[in-house]
């Protein structure tokens, strides 16, 4: 197909700001060119947030020359690409209008031939101010719509088709970006134009039937073909735009989910009048069960006829400045998801539908996806000219979407439902808004039915299940759980084993960035989490608080700001823990875990496990270890202290390990071998002691297994309370023997939440782990900077915390 690219360099101006011209680049922001010219300061640096909010205050234009020659003019039709415009924006063609565009998901597809000539020519897209626009339509609802406030920093942002969180939310910066966040290209269609192509999957015993359906233009005669796994098809044109063939295999090779086996993915190619389109297929059945059940009903995902115990992190935008999205980034953070074991993501609706490489990723790593439509907390109007507005949307995003096998649920939007009861307009008249909510979801889950029956709709997160408007941050024996009681509601960590979840799909702490991360947006001058900048980079009002008064419950308080910044991370390694532990040892019952939140879009105190520069929390690799395909919780009843081994295999485990009772002084009081074999999809107790055996009230002693399982290691540590500053921990001294990429650590005394750290790019292979007296763990370090490791590498661990 031949393809006109208008990427690159674009000029960028505003009319409040006529001295400014300036390159941005495109696909990109406009902010992140203002800031590579000079205009403005970092916006992630110190306090500069607060600087550069004047850009959100003007217009901005875009433009770019492009030329065509003779031969392209002949063309039956020019057909200009866009999408992900961000987002009030009219497109001009030689100064004449071509496109309105009021909603930053909608994608477009115009022919600009009539208005194009041979030789030079000119593309500029005006944007508009989005918080003006958003006022005059909030005065012009039949009613009140409350928007997010406490998460945006800009009213009725609610009411304008943009990534909601653009306006700040309670872990992201205010950055009101404008511009296009995908390539722009013109097609060349010299004859017919092949609009899209999609599949449907028909299964039988052991065989599947796949259905290639090519949209086109309304022309017949023309010949297509039509290559799947090198098996051709030729067909010719339908008058009706829509042309189909089928394909037959046998003993297809089967996509699984990360941890459940291997991801193939088969070629699918379409070409019509030297267009060409390609996909990648994977393969494979899907099921959402729902079924009644002794406790109320099932929440899980069955793929190829198999229960998957669903584990990961839910995702926000990768950036505020969408200018900084790039594939090795979006490579590297959904590789960090699989590393640690996660085989699900769920795609926040208060961001963006995610690129096609987002969703190709996923597809190639085994990481299902839990796809919100893009409406979070906050209500929505359901007016004519919101419907009218969003249902192309919907649509698009569905048609794009539904090839990817990764995908496993579309989801109405994130926390609607209960945003009904925290606005005043809305508790003092709820059957109106009720009524007013249930309008728009309707028409969503009719619009997703129509153009995808082969996957579920849910009709909100959380729900306790279809048209159920019930309190499902609270009623755990159904649906889908938001968990917020330990964070919000300031419970203690131990309120996760309160609750028995059939799947929870948001539940966090916060921490402190880690200190290799401090060092790039703080001055030293404000290394203090009261400071200035740390403030402003602490979203959250209450954040810091809650982070401090839950030292006080359970650690001896930090040394040093250093160790208060190390400290938090253990702290929120513990929280994630807790309930992952508990809800793994109840399985069945539980089927998910998706905690808040994997990534940052900036520099910030946040929920992630993943800080912005792509560096590992502590709780993303305990996550690693508490989401391995077969784990070793440890269990407490009244009488006794247990370990279940947990398989989410889809074959028979065996285990090999050691069980560790030891005091603080590193003297061992009891060891016991452990050799298991665990059935596949398997929870079993493989291990316990009786109470009246060991002394709990005494505080002075620890259990530790560490296994051998499927080539991996996994260890899990046990204290007697979960108030650690009660414990009489004696002070380790590490010794570090460093040796290229290896570093081999072993103490006197036995050391918890032992962490490596260093200030430049790369991790190891574990970190924030127990390490007994006597011995040794050799880590490996991952990344290729080892004069950086070698120079900054620091080893922090809980007893020297303070």
């Amino acid at each position: 197909m031949s393809q006109i690219s208008l990427n690159g360099k674009w000029i960028l101006t505003s009319p409040a700001h006529s001295h400014l011209a300036i390159p941005m680049t495109v696909p990109g922001d406009n902010y992140h060119a203002l800031y590579q010219a000079g205009v403005i300061t970092n916006p992630y640096m110190g306090t500069n947030e607060n600087e550069v909010q004047w850009v959100r205050e003007c217009d901005w234009h875009l433009s770019q020359e492009f030329s065509l020659s003779p031969q392209e003019m002949s063309a039956a039709s020019l057909i200009l690409n866009l999408s992900r415009i961000d987002t009030l924006a009219n497109v001009f063609i030689n100064n004449e209008l071509v496109l309105s565009s009021t909603n930053q998901f909608q994608r477009h597809r115009i022919d600009i031939k009539p208005f194009v000539k041979p030789g030079d020519n000119t593309i500029s897209v005006h944007f508009s101010r989005v918080d003006e626009e958003a006022l005059s339509r909030a005065k012009k609802l039949p009613m009140p719509i409350p928007w997010a406030v406490g998460n945006n920093q800009l009213p009725h942002m609610n009411l304008i088709r943009k990534t909601q969180c653009h306006s700040g939310w309670d872990w992201g910066i205010c950055l009101m970006v404008s511009g296009i966040y995908d390539p722009i290209y013109i097609e060349v269609v010299k004859k017919v134009e092949l609009n899209s192509i999609e599949t449907a999957q028909i299964w039988y015993q052991g065989a599947v039937d796949l259905t290639v359906n090519v949209k086109h233009e309304c022309v017949a005669g023309q010949a297509i073909t039509v290559n799947f796994n090198d098996e051709i098809h030729t067909l010719i044109s339908h008058e009706s735009g829509e042309t189909s063939t089928i394909f037959h295999i046998e003993n297809p090779e089967l996509w699984w989910p990360s941890g459940y086996g291997e991801q193939p993915l088969y070629s699918l190619t379409v070409e019509l009048d030297e267009q060409t389109i390609t996909k990648r297929i994977g393969l494979r059945q899907l099921e959402l069960n729902n079924k009644s059940d002794d406790i109320g009903s099932a929440m899980e995902f069955v793929i190829n006829g198999f229960p998957i115990n669903s584990k990961g992190a839910n995702w926000i935008p990768m950036d505020a400045m969408p200018s900084l999205e790039s594939e090795s980034r979006y490579r590297e953070l959904l590789t960090s998801a699989k590393d640690a074991n996660m085989n699900m993501i769920r795609v926040w609706g208060g961001g963006q539908y995610e690129s096609d490489l987002f969703y190709d990723l996923c597809d190639e790593l085994g990481l299902m996806v839990w796809q919100d439509m893009m409406f979070a907390c906050s209500l929505y109007p359901s007016t004519d000219t919101f419907l009218k507005d969003v249902e192309p949307e919907i649509r698009q995003q569905i048609q794009r979407l539904k090839d990817h096998p990764s995908i496993v649920l579309w989801c109405g939007d994130n926390e609607v439902i209960g945003a009904i009861g925290w606005y005043d307009e809305s508790k003092n008249n709820k059957t109106t808004y009720t009524v007013n909510y249930d309008r728009l979801n309707r028409n969503i889950a009719q619009w997703i039915a129509e153009e995808d029956p082969s996957r579920r709709f849910w009709t909100s997160s959380p729900c306790n299940g279809d048209m159920d408007f019930g309190d499902a941050w609270h009623n755990d024996n159904r649906g889908d759980m938001h968990f917020w009681d330990v964070w919000h509601s300031g419970k203690s960590f131990d309120a996760y084993q309160d609750i028995k979840p059939r799947f929870c799909s948001e539940f966090g702490f916060q921490s402190w960035p880690s200190f290799s991360e401090v060092k790039t947006f703080v001055p030293e001058e404000d290394w203090n989490v009261t400071s200035p900048t740390f403030e402003e980079h602490q979203k959250n009002g209450r954040g810091n608080s809650i982070i401090t008064e839950m030292f006080t419950r359970y650690f001896r308080f930090p040394s040093s700001f250093e160790q208060m910044l190390y400290l938090s991370q253990v702290q929120q390694a513990i929280a994630i823990k807790t309930g992952c532990e508990y809800w793994r040892a109840i399985s069945p019952i539980c089927r998910g875990m998706l905690y808040w939140q994997l990534n940052d879009n900036w520099p910030v105190s946040s929920w992630s496990s993943i800080e912005y520069s792509g560096r590992w929390k502590q709780l993303h690799y305990h996550a690693k270890r508490f989401f391995a395909s077969t784990y070793v919780p440890f269990e407490e009843t009244e009488s006794e202290l247990r370990i279940r081994a947990v398989n989410d295999r889809r074959t028979e485990s065996h285990i090999d390990g050691t069980v560790y009772w030891m005091d603080f002084n590193g003297e061992l009081l009891g060891k016991w071998a452990v050799n298991y074999t665990i059935e596949e999809d398997g929870n079993d107790v493989i291990w316990s002691l009786s109470k009246e055996k060991f002394q709990v009230s005494e505080h002075n002693s620890f259990f530790f297994i560490e296994i051998e399982v499927n080539g991996e290691s996994v260890q899990n540590t046990w204290f007697a309370t979960p108030k650690l500053k009660q414990l009489t921990m004696k002070k380790a001294k590490i010794n570090l023997i460093q040796s290229g990429t290896m570093l081999t650590l072993q103490s006197d005394n036995p050391a918890f939440f032992v962490h490596l750290e260093h200030d430049g790019k790369g991790r190891f292979n574990d970190s924030s782990f127990t390490l007994l007296p006597e011995k040794p763990v050799t880590i490996e370090y991952l990344g290729d900077d080892i004069e950086t490791l070698k120079n900054t590498l620091r080893v922090y661990d809980l007893s020297n915390s303070y």
